[in-house]
């Protein structure tokens, strides 16, 4: 069985090196036992037993004392001050051999010769206790018989307890007590010393059946507590990977915000100069062009330096709002009215694709605290995107109404021929583009929506674009109820969230 090895230094919080992983796979192999010496996790089982041992080393001395001053009952007090010296000594040896075994470096210790050194220590342990019946069992009766094979049978017990997660152990240390029992059992030749032979092996059977039961699940507490340490190892490396990566994306995305914004202060100064010039050429303000053709061509550079210098205002808000450095001038703004004045901008616009744009305002509307920029930026976006995809003779509806949640909802409704479900997320992000802008081949580079949708979160709102090819375009722009002013007098105003 192979396991995988944790590769992740908790004390210093830090992913360990390539260089560091094979000594910490080999330390870990020789802990767990794994590198082909029998079954795993011998070192931690053989650990168990020795805190287990060592937790109770006062018990089994205790016991032993109980048991010699009984045997004053029905023998020389000396033969029971002997046997007791010989098992505080056997106790003495095994409690000695853990304590050495407990402050030795786990990475130099031979699990297969502790194994047999405690196992050792364990059956010299059980010799003795097997000796009662040698020393005492002839000097007693039935009574000392049946108590020495009752206090035999609790030892097993205590020792199979004790022990149960170092089977070789649990062997060396119930076999021979088992054994003597069944011999002096079985000498005395009478029913009631057969029964409790039979109770003696059946005992047995049972504690090793027990033992082997209480080893599984020691071995599968630990195989789960192994597993459990190499997938926190693996998502703290995960985590430490992701915030690594996310730390490097976030500085890549406010370089780019930063190179955007620069790249778009710098190229507006020449492009005024080439817009103001084509302007003056277009007009023919300073006479007119010897050769007309002229003329044409200075307007197609001012309406491609028109059609740039738009392109690289979108390109500066938005990175103005990536990089969290969009100003918000926030005060009382009435939203319908904006889109109102939006309209009456783009109306020729709208007049010359044919399109006929018309508003479906709610009565009694609130009042919108946020930016007047912001809000009337959102209102020429969708528009314009709305009148850009509309086919000529469709309709544009302009909509402000009460949101679901008790906030304010401003929409563009169009006929055109819709956006595919699968493109939706493509359209919303920034210089995506769906299919058929790429077939129509329209002006822009994408991003009127995730400007609106910037600006929308800085408001604490959020933009819902639905469509149905087909059918048309809905986009949804809705302000949560903390931005709705109310009145509180004939002037002042205040959100609805801050009167508490």
């Amino acid at each position: 069985m192979d396991y995988k090895i944790a590769t992740f230094d908790a004390r210093r919080d830090v992913p360990v090196s390539r260089t560091a992983r094979a000594p910490v796979r080999e330390m870990r192999s020789r802990l767990t036992g794994v590198t082909g010496e029998g079954l795993p996790f011998r070192h931690e089982l053989l650990s168990l037993f020795v805190r287990n041992q060592l937790s109770i080393a006062l018990a089994m001395p205790v016991i032993a004392v109980i048991v010699a001053a009984s045997t004053v009952l029905w023998a020389p007090w000396a033969s029971g001050a002997f046997w007791l010296s010989t098992t505080f000594i056997s106790q003495g040896i095994m409690l000695t051999l853990c304590r050495v075994y407990e402050r030795a470096d786990p990475v130099e210790i031979n699990v297969a010769e502790w194994n047999g050194k405690l196992a050792a220590a364990e059956f010299l342990h059980a010799v003795n206790w097997a000796s009662l019946l040698f020393l005492f069992w002839d000097k007693g009766g039935t009574v000392a018989h049946v108590y020495i094979t009752a206090m035999l049978i609790v030892v097993i017990s205590i020792r199979m307890a004790i022990a149960s997660n170092c089977l070789a152990v649990v062997y060396a240390g119930t076999v021979p007590l088992t054994a003597a029992i069944t011999f002096k059992c079985a000498m005395q030749g009478e029913p009631l010393y057969s029964a409790m032979a039979i109770i003696a092996i059946a005992a047995q059977i049972y504690f090793l059946r027990l033992a082997r039961s209480l080893n599984n699940t020691a071995r599968d507490m630990l195989e789960f507590r192994a597993q459990k340490d190499t997938l926190i190892a693996e998502l703290a490396q995960a985590k430490a990977n992701s915030d690594e990566a996310r730390r490097r994306a976030e500085d890549a995305n406010v370089a780019k915000s930063r190179f955007l914004a620069t790249m778009s202060h710098e190229l507006r100064t020449p492009l005024n100069a080439i817009l103001g010039f084509s302007e003056i050429m277009k007009e023919e303000i300073l006479g007119p062009h010897t050769v007309p053709v002229y003329k044409e061509y200075a307007a197609d550079i001012h309406k491609s330096g028109e059609h740039l210098l738009n392109l690289i205002g979108e390109i500066l808000d938005l990175s103005r709002v990536e990089a969290g450095r969009y100003e918000m001038n926030e005060d009382a703004v009435t939203v319908q009215h904006i889109g109102e004045e939006c309209k009456d901008m783009l109306d020729l616009r709208a007049q010359e694709r044919g399109v006929h744009v018309v508003e479906d305002f709610e009565q009694d509307l609130p009042i919108l605290y946020g930016d007047e920029r912001a809000v009337r930026q959102i209102w020429l976006n969708l528009l314009s995107n709305a009148i850009k995809f509309t086919p000529r003779g469709g309709t544009i509806t302009l909509s402000v109404a009460r949101g679901r949640n008790g906030g304010l909802m401003m929409s563009v409704t169009d006929n055109g021929p819709g956006i595919p479900q699968e493109e939706i997320p493509v359209v919303l992000s920034a210089f995506g583009q769906g299919s058929l802008k790429r077939q129509k081949a329209e002006e822009g580079a994408g991003l009127g929506l995730p400007i609106v949708q910037g600006l929308a979160k800085l408001h604490g709102g959020t933009l819902t674009l639905t469509s149905e090819v087909g059918v048309g375009t809905r986009a949804t722009v809705e302000f949560p109820p903390e931005r709705i002013l109310k009145e509180t007098g004939q002037f002042a105003l205040e959100p609805q969230g801050a009167a508490a």
